[in-house]
């Protein structure tokens, strides 16, 4: 008898037990979008390549997409023709040194003294992939968004007028970007 009803209670807890986890995942499972945040901080082409070629297969299946750009990969956001004015020398330093935008990109393995870049590009036409000039037209076009982070821009000395024109572009800090990861069903660093 007394092994029955340590049975009864054993199962009156398990009970007790699955149903605050159901309630706690059915929480989680309401707090999650169809949303993919990505921190993207390399600024090798090949890693914004990938960065971009997942963005927009995410956003080709409906998924809303969103990029936090930080750090390095800053410079595949400049616009070449856009030059600001009012630069501190270390800041026109970082403007020099680093890459001009996303066609003037190196690569991470097998740069090989700057022909890397050029022969990736010219197997990307001869393979029909988009190039990152037509990536982030069409990223534009599906609605991802893209946020500078505000302390690197700060940190590297650029200014708000010197990347590209982007139609869902943004300027904001690291807390956006949490915010958006703690939301979303994939976060993704690159």
């Amino acid at each position: 008898m007394d092994m029955e009803n340590t049975t009864e209670v054993t199962i009156e807890q398990l009970q007790k037990q699955l149903e605050t986890l159901q309630k706690k995942v059915q929480k989680l499972e309401k707090n999650r979008k169809d949303q993919l945040s990505m921190a993207v901080v390399s600024g090798d082409m090949d890693k914004i390549l990938a960065a971009m070629v997942i963005s927009l297969g995410a956003a080709a299946m409906d998924t809303q997409v969103k990029l936090f750009f930080s750090f390095w990969s800053l410079s595949a956001l400049r616009d070449p023709k856009k030059h600001p004015k009012g630069k501190d020398f270390i800041s026109k330093m970082f403007g020099i040194m680093l890459p001009k935008s996303k066609n003037h990109l190196s690569l991470s393995n097998m740069n090989m003294a700057g022909m890397g870049p050029m022969m990736i590009k010219m197997l990307m036409k001869k393979k029909n992939v988009l190039s990152l000039d037509e990536m982030f037209k069409q990223a534009g076009e599906l609605g991802i968004e893209i946020t500078i982070c505000e302390m690197s821009m700060d940190l590297m000395g650029f200014k708000k007028d010197e990347f590209i024109d982007y139609p869902n572009l943004r300027f904001a800090g690291a807390a956006t970007f949490v915010a958006d990861a703690g939301e979303s069903a994939i976060q993704l660093f690159i």
